[in-house]
């Protein structure tokens, strides 16, 4: 059966961009965005992927700098205007009488909280708004009691602000922590069978990513909550890259505490996080900052930080509208469709190895790694921003030398605003490093260290 398409008020209800947040739309932008969205009704997530007409009108909803390539969105991404635009506007707010507005803006936010709670899955009273990954990370991380000798298993390949703050709970309380290694790609037996094996009696706490920030690899998230819960371990998820990545449901994954960065791939205002805690769990974990107890099983507890950016938090509610405008079955198959064009353009040069596993079903979407045998990814990202102004980031880390867990890859991360051209440059200049080599250089990429690992 055809689709009939949505009129204006239509669309604004199913983009959530109602009430005081559509006045931030100018008209003329949301007429485009409109029509874009009534001309693909009826096509399927896969044919708008490869619909460059569609994909136009999302494009000029950012203002970007078109001279560089940015392949480097699992950092961080460029908010649409609508969201930029909403951040002036909250912060004109509340500088005119701060002690008046920010109490009504902060009374506000509690309707983004039911907005990101339906969106993505979850109990609104299981949906606590940070100000990033790593601060709801090291919520549950210190926040939960361990005694000495009690063991987390984690892997070598989570982020290492997250395995710091594990290290130092060992310094302080004498905790056990076990780091597990996994060659890349890995399957999703290999990655469950792994941390199977690792569980012993003092087992408490199984820490891993949901995707992880090197190279992508997806975690059965759901099959490990479950394995944790049969034998009373508390699963903690990091999903930094996953939320408004690719789609799935909060609650269905099944774990205790799940920990966001909104910044990457829901396009929202940096300082704008996300910590999920199943609701039974709550009263388990120890806010941050101290909060009164008849908090303790309140999810709120966890956001007790002062005095909040209350401008940058009211305007996630524009990030959440513009991700459901364009829909999270779309987006997640346009990243898909964007990567996948450099892969196969890619994959005749044997030298040239993903490091991130690309069959079907889809386990990966907007982040893939990418090496070409016996260069230096230092060499060769300096390579791709002198010579082709790309930004990806290079990444060097594992197990020692010669070790199957070793692992140099480049980093690439498209967005929905990407180009075509800007990926077919990409294959170009990848071709040209494997014909013509890359000098060797002591200089990293402009703004980042030698060693990333973001």
């Amino acid at each position: 059966m055809a689709r009939v398409p949505l009129n204006r008020r239509e669309f604004l209800r199913l983009a959530g961009v109602t009430g005081a947040s559509a006045a931030v739309f100018h008209p003329e932008a949301l007429a485009r965005v409109t029509t874009a969205g009534q001309n693909v009704a009826g096509q399927t997530p896969q044919e708008v992927a490869q619909n460059e007409f569609y994909w136009r009108e999302i494009q000029l909803a950012f203002k970007l700098d078109r001279s560089l390539i940015n392949l480097n969105n699992g950092f961080t991404a460029p908010m649409p205007r609508v969201a930029i635009e909403s951040v002036f506007r909250y912060m004109d707010m509340i500088n005119m009488l701060p002690v008046h507005y920010q109490g009504q803006v902060a009374n506000n936010v509690q309707t983004i909280r039911r907005r990101m709670a339906n969106e993505f899955g979850a109990d609104p009273e299981e949906i606590a708004l940070t100000r990033g990954a790593s601060e709801s990370l090291q919520i549950v991380q210190n926040g939960l009691d361990l005694k000495p000798g009690d063991e987390v298993v984690t892997t070598e390949q989570d982020y290492p602000r997250m395995l710091t703050t594990w290290d130092q709970r060992m310094r302080r309380d004498g905790i056990k922590l076990t780091r597990l290694q996994f060659p890349v790609p890995a399957t999703q037996d290999f990655l469950y069978n792994m941390f199977e094996k690792a569980i012993t009696p003092k087992t408490k706490v199984f820490h891993f990513t949901h995707i992880t920030n090197l190279t992508a690899q997806l975690f059965p998230v759901q099959r490990l909550s479950r394995l944790a819960r049969s034998k009373g371990i508390v699963t903690i998820v990091d999903g930094a890259h996953a939320l408004g990545h690719f789609p799935f449901k909060l609650r269905d994954l099944e774990c205790d505490a799940y920990g966001v960065s909104l910044h990457k791939w829901l396009l929202a205002p940096l300082g704008n996080g996300l910590l999920y805690v199943r609701k039974d769990m709550i009263p388990k974990f120890w806010p941050l900052q101290a909060a009164p107890e008849q908090q303790d099983a309140d999810i709120r507890k966890f956001e007790s930080i002062g005095t909040h950016p209350w401008a940058i938090r009211a305007a996630l509610g524009e990030s959440l509208a513009f991700h459901q405008a364009i829909g999270a079955e779309r987006k997640a198959a346009r990243l898909r469709y964007l990567n996948l064009r450099w892969v196969n353009a890619l994959k005749k040069y044997d030298r040239i190895k993903v490091l991130t596993e690309t069959s079907e079903p889809a386990q990966a979407w907007g982040v893939m790694a990418v090496n070409i045998d016996g260069y230096d990814v230092r060499q060769l990202a300096t390579f791709m921003m002198n010579n082709y102004r790309i930004i990806v980031v290079p990444l060097v880390g594992g197990a020692p030398p010669n070790s199957v867990f070793d692992y140099q890859a480049l980093r690439v991360s498209p967005n929905v605003y990407t180009t075509l051209e800007e990926i077919d440059t990409f294959i170009e200049a990848m071709e040209a490093a494997l014909k013509q080599g890359v000098p060797e250089s002591a200089d990293p990429v402009p703004g980042y260290p030698a060693d990333v690992t973001i």
